[in-house]
């Protein structure tokens, strides 16, 4: 495949300046939240393309950042656990900065990573993961920025921003928590003071690291850089509340995505209404930047549709798939969403929600806690036009026979397990998931010599070892 010709014969080649956000999905204003305070994505957003159809591939941390930051899914680049309970990319699997690099662009990295406790095998140029609070991670982007970027004498640069908010906890000495008054909870979650204040807490943590992210784009603008510099904003998957993170929902998979044009291009702002996957992130870069995708490259390219000036008649895709094998347990699912319909299926027997450690010992997991102990469906179908949110199965009881959406079922699992033999997906039994789960953690741990600590933003905490 080829890359979309952006760039004349004698044009500089683009910069990319790239921040996430750890445990977002899409809480912010630009996606209808009045009741987070996040103005200065907000601007971003209208001053670029906002996606409001982007799903991760997973939605657990290194999986998810896997597909976004490789273009492969899961099972593919080897991603298919967590980072700090053993699981690294497979030999040969490489990723963004590695892929720019072979065409000229230099490329850093400030704070957060979770795809490997190795940090020499992501291909950066260089990098700082030391400590990934926003502050720490803003403060070394600008100083790289004001300093460094200049010295690259025309080098084009990646320049990667990772922050660990809005992951949990949120201690109210870092984060004022917002008004719980204002707090408008997702009705898949109980009205209750206690899950109030749980969200209040997040949306404190979004605020200050929107207030972050302003000022290093504030910094991109002082320099001059903004006006070659595509601005990417992403997180990895949906908030840390039940129902969300850690589950296939469109709470779970669903991410906000922003991509901002250089300044000297005219492109104008517009919402991207169309379905996008994890793995298109990487070759829709590398075509916005004129570049060709690698052939090992699972995703498509969105780029000719975003820089043309009329939608095309045909979507760039239709289906997106999502998964999910390892996270705090061996809990293996498996679904794919087109914009009408969400089809899930699950592989072992499980409660309706296998909540992760920090959602489970949380105010809002111990609040829904009673509710979800029953056993989870084999098969899950939701229609996204009358139920958004995903809380009326339409394969229970004789509901799906009545409303005739079995067609629609059996459609959509032909399509996924047609999608699962092209990617080479592989769903161990139970008995040999639990224990490839517990061995892969057991031989972390004794590589490390320590339990990891996810919920700590000092990269020693995580068993980040360079």
């Amino acid at each position: 495949m080829t890359g979309i010709d952006v760039l004349g014969a004698n044009d500089a080649k683009d910069n990319v300046l790239i921040v996430h956000w750890h445990d977002l999905g899409r809480y912010l204003g630009a996606y209808g939240h009045p009741d987070v305070s996040s103005p200065r994505l907000d601007r971003l957003a209208a001053e670029g393309i906002l996606f409001t159809r982007a799903h991760a591939t997973a939605p657990l941390c290194s999986p998810s950042r896997g597909s976004l930051f490789t273009g492969r899914y899961p099972q593919s680049n080897g991603l298919l656990g967590l980072a700090h309970h053993g699981w690294e990319y497979r030999s040969g699997v490489r990723t963004l900065p590695q892929m720019l690099s072979e065409s000229g662009w230099y490329s850093a990295l400030f704070g957060m990573q979770h795809e490997t406790s190795y940090p020499k095998r992501l291909g950066f140029d260089e990098f700082d993961v030391s400590n990934s609070y926003c502050e720490y991670v803003v403060d070394r982007a600008q100083e790289w920025l004001q300093d460094s970027a200049e010295n690259l004498a025309g080098q084009p640069f990646l320049l990667t921003a990772g922050f660990f908010e809005t992951h949990r906890p949120y201690p109210r000495d870092r984060y004022e928590p917002a008004d719980s008054a204002d707090v408008d909870p997702p009705d898949y979650l109980p009205d209750t003071p206690e899950v109030r204040g749980d969200l209040a807490d997040f949306y404190g943590a979004i605020a200050t690291a929107d207030a972050a992210v302003g000022r290093l784009l504030h910094t991109l603008a002082e320099t001059g850089l903004d006006a070659s510099t595509w601005v990417v904003f992403f997180t990895d998957h949906g908030a840390a509340f039940p129902r969300a993170k850690s589950t296939l929902y469109d709470a779970g998979t669903g991410i906000g995505m922003i991509v901002r044009p250089p300044t000297n291009r005219a492109i104008a702002p517009r919402v991207y209404d169309e379905l996008f996957s994890g793995v298109d992130l990487v070759p829709t870069l590398l075509g916005l930047l004129g570049l060709g995708v690698p052939a090992d490259v699972e995703g498509v390219s969105h780029a000719g549709e975003l820089l043309a000036p009329e939608p095309h008649a045909e979507p760039v895709r239709e289906h997106v798939y999502t998964m999910k094998t390892y996270h705090d347990s061996f809990d293996p699912i498996r679904a794919i969403r087109t914009k009408d319909y969400s089809y899930i299926e699950n592989y072992a027997a499980r409660p309706l929600l296998d909540m992760p450690l920090d959602i489970q010992e949380s105010p809002s997991g111990l609040a829904i806690a009673p509710f979800v102990g029953g056993r989870r469906p084999d098969r899950e179908l939701y229609d996204l036009r009358t139920d958004p949110t995903e809380t009326n199965n339409l394969l229970t009881g004789d509901t799906g026979i009545e409303a005739g959406v079995g067609a629609i079922a059996a459609d959509l699992a032909v399509r996924l397990h047609d999608w699962r033999q092209r990617t080479g997906d592989v769903v161990p039994s139970e008995f040999a998931g639990y224990r490839i789960a517990l061995r892969y953690t057991e031989t972390y741990l004794q590589i490390h010599h320590m339990t990891p600590n996810s919920s700590s933003a000092i990269a020693v905490d995580r068993g980040i070892e360079e």
